[in-house]
C-alpha cells in the first residue's frame, strides 16, 4: 500500500463531494445547520482525516517492527473508512476495483492487476 492508493481514492470521493457543496445543490450548500449540511460536513471532515496518512506511509520503512505493525493498523483503518464511503459510488463510471480490495491486498504485486 501507498501513497498513490489514498490520494486516488480520495480524488474520486472529492469529485462527488464537491458538487454537492455547488450553490445549484441548496440555499446553502452544505454550510447551513441543517442536518443535510452537517452530514455533508461530516462525510467530508472524516474523508480528510482518513486520507492523512502520507506522513505514517512515509516512515514506515525506516520504523522499528514494533512501530510498523501500528502504522500498518491505522492505515489499514483509514484503508476501510474510505474503502466504505467509495462504496456508496460503487456504479459510477469512475471507480475502480482498487477501491474494493483490503488493504493487504493492495502490495505491489495486487495493486499491479488493477
Amino acid at each position: 500500500m501507498d501513497v498513490q492508493h489514498f490520494e486516488r481514492i480520495t480524488a474520486f470521493i472529492e469529485a462527488r463531494l464537491t458538487p454537492l457543496f455547488a450553490p445549484a445543490e441548496g440555499s446553502e450548500s452544505g454550510f447551513a445547520m441543517d442536518d443535510t449540511s452537517r452530514a455533508l460536513r461530516a462525510l467530508r471532515n472524516a474523508v480528510l482525516e482518513a486520507s492523512a496518512v502520507k506522513g505514517l506511509l512515509e516512515t514506515r520503512p525506516t520504523a522499528e517492527p514494533a512501530v510498523r505493525r501500528v502504522i500498518d493498523q491505522s492505515v489499514e483503518q483509514h484503508w476501510d473508512v474510505l474503502r466504505g464511503i467509495a462504496r456508496q459510488w460503487e456504479d459510477h463510471p469512475d471507480f475502480v476495483r482498487e477501491f474494493k480490495r483490503h488493504a493487504w491486498e493492495l502490495d505491489g504485486t495486487a495493486a499491479a492487476s488493477v
